[in-house]
């Protein structure tokens, strides 16, 4: 038995198991409802887990420890800010998108939800929305195929090009069979296995270096600068971290999962659930990386790996500080967030160019099989797409998801925050807000040269969009304000 022979069937066991729920959700997937939703079925435990899991992806086990391990402390404000962005997107996001997706004609999806929500402007909306997913999806993708050919490139020494393969065909397949039902389901379990991982090894590297205080000590011996929580960025740094937080009202993927929820009243207890599993993955994965620090520091003659490229560092801890079976287990914790998160990129993006393309457009007729098979098909096609985007192996995984993260922010965060509370807006200030969102973190990401993240020039410039585009058309029409009228009077009654 080689090296790899125990890294080789743990990882086959756990990508057969995968595969296989996804052709038992196909059992239950009946029509196109099922298909992207689940049929509305999920219960709070399964929300709460299959959110986190579909928010965590690759970058958790190697863009954020590998940020900690390279700058130090201050790169730890990304994960207190995203703490704060969830527990307020779960607060006041999650219940009452839950409600007005079912009121407004059982919407499926974002682009659904806002053509229906507005009654008016209906098709620039969908057009525009769908566009967005498909853009930045097609960007948050590839972080996910780039961290997957990292782990198989790292584990099994294999070329780049063809770990791009290893790492997404999993993926897809439960993806293409099992829809909705298979991506939550299968979320439930790599969210158990990536805290799993988080919470054992940070505690084994803390324990291998002799202790917190042992490992602060030798950090501030060999990088001192590593401590300082505000960084060399300063202050704008220190901001940009935070900012990540303002992304969450905005995430189709995460979205999708509380309108899915079974009903508002599983919600509280999902929060409950959901932002426990955050925090401890969160902390495990800034221990791991910063204590990494103390590690190598040690032992310098196993840097070498970490030194080539710092987001391997949770892979190669695991595989220098625990026996081939167990480190086996861990690294599937990588692939498994990976996989979680890609998956329901690929279904939100399938379900925007079936409901908002092709059956909004095309095909409005189709029957239920038809979508599915359209549903299916799509997701290969995205599949290969980000596949193609991913093929540069110098690509780093939290670059790629901050671009994407800043898109949908940006785009969809401010409108779906103001759609949910203010009753004068109007599809002329969604719109409005989706596009100078969008435009404004692409053109401050590739022409602005500032450090500061383009999270929070885009979300300013979309709010601003949405108050004034409001503001200046027609008020919405009597329906539209009597259907908010009506969520805003059950969400009191549920409250």
């Amino acid at each position: 038995m080689t090296a790899n022979t125990p890294l080789l069937i743990t990882f086959s066991l756990y990508l057969l198991a995968m595969v296989l729920i996804g052709f038992v959700a196909w059992r239950r997937t009946r029509n196109f409802d099922d298909y992207i939703l689940g049929g509305r079925s999920l219960g709070g435990f399964v929300t709460a887990l299959s959110a986190g899991a579909s928010d965590m992806s690759g970058w958790l086990l190697m863009g954020l420890p590998g940020a900690l391990f390279l700058t130090g402390l201050s790169e730890s404000w990304i994960a207190i800010g995203l703490v704060i962005g969830a527990w307020i997107n779960w607060r006041f996001v999650a219940a009452p998108l839950r409600l007005y997706t079912e009121r407004t004609q059982d919407a499926l999806t974002l682009p659904d939800y806002f053509t229906t929500r507005f009654g008016e402007g209906g098709k620039l909306l969908r057009v525009l929305a769908a566009l967005v997913i498909l853009v930045f999806f097609a960007i948050y993708a590839a972080s996910g195929i780039v961290a997957g050919a990292r782990l198989f490139e790292s584990v099994f020494h294999v070329p780049y090009a063809q770990a791009l393969w290893l790492g997404a065909a999993a993926t897809v397949l439960y993806t293409l069979v099992g829809g909705f039902l298979a991506v939550s389901w299968t979320d439930t379990v790599q969210a158990s296995l990536m805290i799993l991982a988080l919470v054992l090894t940070p505690v084994i590297v803390i324990v291998s270096v002799g202790g917190p205080s042992a490992s602060i000590e030798l950090i501030s011996q060999v990088a001192p600068q590593k401590l300082d929580w505000i960084g060399a960025g300063g202050m704008i740094a220190v901001v940009s971290s935070l900012a990540w937080g303002l992304g969450y009202f905005g995430q189709p993927h995460i979205l999708a999962r509380f309108m899915a929820a079974e009903s508002v009243h599983t919600i509280p207890k999902a929060r409950r659930i959901g932002m426990t599993w955050m925090i401890l993955c969160l902390l495990g994965a800034v221990l791991v990386g910063f204590i990494a620090n103390a590690y190598f520091a040690q032992h310098p003659d196993q840097a070498g790996q970490v030194t080539e490229n710092h987001e391997r560092v949770f892979i190669a801890l695991s595989q220098l500080l625990f026996n081939p079976w167990i480190a086996g287990v861990l690294l599937s914790a990588i692939l498994a967030a990976i996989m979680s998160t890609l998956s329901c990129q690929l279904l939100v993006c399938s379900s925007a160019l079936t409901e908002d393309f092709y059956r909004g457009f095309v095909r409005p007729n189709a029957g239920q099989k038809e979508l599915v098979w359209f549903g299916r098909m799509a997701v290969l096609a995205i599949s290969l797409l980000a596949i193609y985007l991913a093929r540069d192996p110098d690509r780093k995984v939290l670059g790629l998801v901050s671009y994407a993260w800043a898109g949908f922010g940006a785009a969809f965060g401010p409108v779906v925050l103001l759609s949910l509370y203010w009753r004068r807006m109007t599809w002329v200030g969604a719109l409005a807000g989706m596009l100078v969102g969008a435009a404004t973190v692409i053109v401050w990401k590739e022409f602005s040269g500032s450090a500061l993240y383009e999270m929070v020039p885009g979300v300013i410039a979309a709010t601003l969009a949405v108050v004034a585009g409001s503001l200046l058309s027609a008020p919405p029409s009597a329906s539209v304000v009597k259907t908010h009228d009506e969520v805003s009077a059950e969400l009191a009654q549920v409250k």
